[in-house]
């Protein structure tokens, strides 16, 4: 595919990491010279300097040629009239990120008087893995499948785990549970937890299984299952307004702080069931009026990640609550993984992570249409989930004979609603939704696994 990037911060990068391979031809536009320069230096792409907003820089960049344009630039008005311009003038596909709630709350006017593909706001797909994770607090990180059907959960192991010293077989026989095994971090180091692997104390695990048996799972592992249901948010902006309104549908209390008076006083209007403190989330004596000892769940959501990691890691150390920190920069994500925190989310990884999902479907004109991508660990191992279309050399041919190929698993089938941990009898039919874990990065048709 021709693709053209407008923006060359931090999403825009991650996208011309992601999006450069053998199969694609990549352009960056940016107004700052020095952006593009850098992000050309560091990957294979083409660059432009120049408004992407005017069709004569977008012409210069080749966009009468181009598949797709994505505009994620920090103006979400700027990003809606690069889409325009490139979709009247050659009737290009194009992406907008955009952040502000009253747009996205006319996401569907907007696609549709724009001709724009899809409309992503990082702020409100970050907010909604925050409660995935308040729900089940015990877990790292909860994406989940075939329109929530299947969850692949990452949790880490306690050093006196009733498995710590257990094998993937092991575990299945004396649990009985009906789940998959995906993955293992030990330090710098990532498994495929086949049935052999021994699971060892502080262990990061990924698995996928239904709500409903990973729920047995953990319960028979000691687990707190319960979902938080008093949360405290640091910070007041745009985030903050997405979470509040999926917390008080389930039933959460919440309070606020947020050192803005003005913020305060519109969450105070929009939300005002809630506690709003007018203060710095970092001030310690606040925090502990506030209850911090006490409370279910602290969420930092400040737009310093210095303050963001600093109050998580005081949350533990004050507290038993769980601990979510927002990670506005990205390129330090190595360093912060070393850091004792409970749930890091990055709102520009996410965005990232959905246009990336959106491009390898485009791709895909085989037999099968990939619905779901996730980075279970990133650059490492990652989840699809695809949708089989029509017959192929993988269905209708038991598991057990089909040549998959090494560092590959088949974590799950949907078959006629029934979501099946696979066995070696299984197989594959059209109509099924298969997820799959990989550490091969390039999967863009089911029948890739193959060998």
């Amino acid at each position: 595919m021709n693709i053209i990037i407008i923006g060359c911060g931090e999403v825009g990068k991650t996208l011309a990491e992601q999006l450069n391979t053998a199969d694609n031809d990549i352009t960056v536009i940016d107004t700052r010279p020095e952006a593009v320069e850098e992000l050309t230096a560091r990957v294979d792409v083409m660059g432009v300097t120049g408004n992407g907003a005017t069709l004569s820089v977008q012409r210069e960049a080749g966009v009468q040629h181009a598949d797709l344009l994505i505009a994620v630039t920090e103006s979400d008005e700027l990003n809606l009239l690069c889409c325009a311009v490139a979709r009247k003038s050659v009737r290009c596909r194009t992406i907008a990120r955009v952040r502000n709630p009253e747009y996205s709350a006319e996401a569907a006017y907007l696609k549709a008087e724009l001709g724009i593909e899809m409309l992503i706001n990082p702020e409100q797909a970050a907010a909604t893995e925050i409660a995935r994770v308040l729900r089940f607090p015990s877990a790292i990180k909860i994406d989940t499948f075939a329109r929530g059907r299947v969850e692949l959960l990452k949790f880490r192991l306690p050093e006196e785990s009733l498995i710590a010293g257990m094998s993937v077989k092991d575990v299945a026989m004396k649990l009985k549970c009906d789940l998959l095994f995906c993955t293992a971090e030990r330090g710098d180091e990532v498994y495929i937890a086949k049935g052999d692997f021994i699971f060892k104390g502080n262990d990061v695990i990924s698995l996928i299984a239904s709500p409903k048996n990973a729920s047995e799972f953990f319960k028979r592992i000691g687990y707190k299952m319960r979902s938080v249901k008093d949360v405290m948010i640091a910070g007041g902006g745009n985030m903050t307004h997405y979470l509040c309104t999926l917390l008080r549908k389930d039933g959460a209390s919440v309070t606020v702080i947020e050192p803005d008076e003005k913020a305060c006083e519109e969450l105070a209007v929009a939300w005002p069931e809630i506690k709003v403190l007018n203060g710095d989330p970092t001030d310690k004596s606040l925090l502990l009026e506030a209850g911090i000892e006490r409370t279910g769940a602290v969420v930092a959501l400040t737009d310093s990640d210095e303050e963001n990691i600093l109050l998580s890691l005081f949350t533990k150390s004050a507290g038993r609550g769980k601990a979510i920190t927002k990670i506005n920069r990205i390129e330090f994500d190595e360093v912060i993984s070393r850091l004792a925190l409970d749930s890091t989310v990055y709102p520009k990884h996410i965005t990232a992570e959905q246009i990336a999902r959106y491009v390898r479907a485009t791709q895909n004109s085989r037999g099968s249409n990939m619905e779901t991508l996730y980075h279970v660990i990133r650059d490492e191992v990652e989840a699809a989930e695809f949708v089989v279309r029509e017959a192929s050399p993988l269905t209708d041919t038991p598991l057990s004979q089909l040549k998959i190929k090494s560092d590959v698993l088949i974590g799950a089938i949907i078959h006629n609603g029934q979501v099946l941990i696979p066995r070696g009898n299984h197989v594959i039919s059209t109509g099924d939704t298969v997820i799959v874990v990989s550490k091969r990065l390039t999967l863009h048709d089911l029948t890739d696994i193959l060998k």
